[in-house]
């Protein structure tokens, strides 16, 4: 797989215009003309970049990660260096929109190099973009053309500090306007809540906790096609509890129904459930239901 150390590398292989800076590039279509077309297609790479870009009027895929992404008017997209990028037929004349890339060196030493990390949306995948009302692009826009401005002025002591204020802006607004997403897509939450249960009891099932062990969050989220963050944050917004909490619940429950079976051991549950280690099962259970599985098992048949 082709890696990109620098910024003017990966833009060269893009087959995009020359940036004004070593570090940063700037391709901005908000008012009068169109973007520049990139490259038609490519085979899997990275780069040490991170990118956030708006694009209209697009045709074709993007695969990131694992994802396929259908390019959607007003959709907002922000991705991490060393994520694996490829895409096919990405390219039509007339694209509007805005493209930003920075080289993670550019805010080497800078807050922002701090709280970008705090940015979950940077580990979301493609399917996952921020969708934009109108009001909402507009906002995001007049921040990029700001940047713009000073990104096309004579460099000063002071350039560089005025751009990393500005997309720092535009990363709080982001994160604002994920929140709303979050708030606004209760149909796809709950879908989404539906479909990990799902996975879960197909898993449960089909006999894999004994084979395989306690399945992780990440692979239940590579089965439904969404990053493990994003997954996570999805459920805590619509319920309250994270992927783990949620996870935790069905082997409690499932653990219920197998200690009703007196001819089993506790360390025997344990292993049934897929713990390697029948004391952590045990104070799972404990913390969860405030009771031991022995208890348990005694007030059951007390009753």
């Amino acid at each position: 797989m082709q890696h990109f150390k620098t910024l003017s590398a990966y833009i060269d292989y893009l087959n995009l215009p020359g940036s004004e800076h070593p570090m940063l590039s700037v391709f901005s279509a908000i008012g009068e003309g169109f973007l520049p077309c990139p490259k038609e297609s490519s085979p899997p790479i990275t780069n040490d970049c991170y990118s956030i870009s708006l694009k209209k009027i697009v045709k074709g895929d993007l695969n990131y990660g694992r994802t396929k992404y259908d390019f959607a008017n007003g959709s907002l997209i922000f991705i991490a260096p060393r994520q694996v990028l490829q895409w096919d037929n990405a390219v039509v004349y007339k694209q509007k929109g805005f493209s930003i890339n920075f080289h993670e060196d550019f805010i080497k030493g800078t807050e922002l190099a701090q709280q970008i990390k705090k940015y979950s949306f940077f580990s979301y995948s493609a399917n996952e973009a921020l969708h934009l009302s109108p009001k909402e692009e507009k906002q995001i826009e007049s921040i990029v053309k700001n940047i713009e401005i000073e990104y096309q002025n004579n460099q000063d002591e002071f350039s560089k500090d005025i751009i990393i204020s500005q997309l720092s802006t535009l990363f709080k607004y982001a994160n604002r306007f994920y929140e709303r997403q979050f708030l606004n897509r209760k149909e796809l939450s709950n879908n989404l809540l539906e479909q990990f249960n799902l996975q879960l009891s197909e898993y449960f099932e089909s006999g894999q906790l004994k084979e395989k062990g306690i399945p992780s969050i990440e692979h239940i989220a590579n089965k439904l096609s969404v990053s493990q963050r994003y997954l996570s944050e999805t459920l805590k917004k619509e319920t309250g509890k994270t992927t783990t909490e949620h996870l935790q619940l069905h082997l409690i429950n499932e653990a219920k129904n197998i200690l009703l079976q007196p001819s089993k051991s506790i360390s025997e549950v344990a292993y049934e459930l897929g713990f390697e280690y029948p004391p952590y099962f045990s104070r799972l259970f404990k913390k969860r239901e405030g009771i031991s599985p022995t208890e348990y098992r005694e007030k059951y048949r007390m009753n």
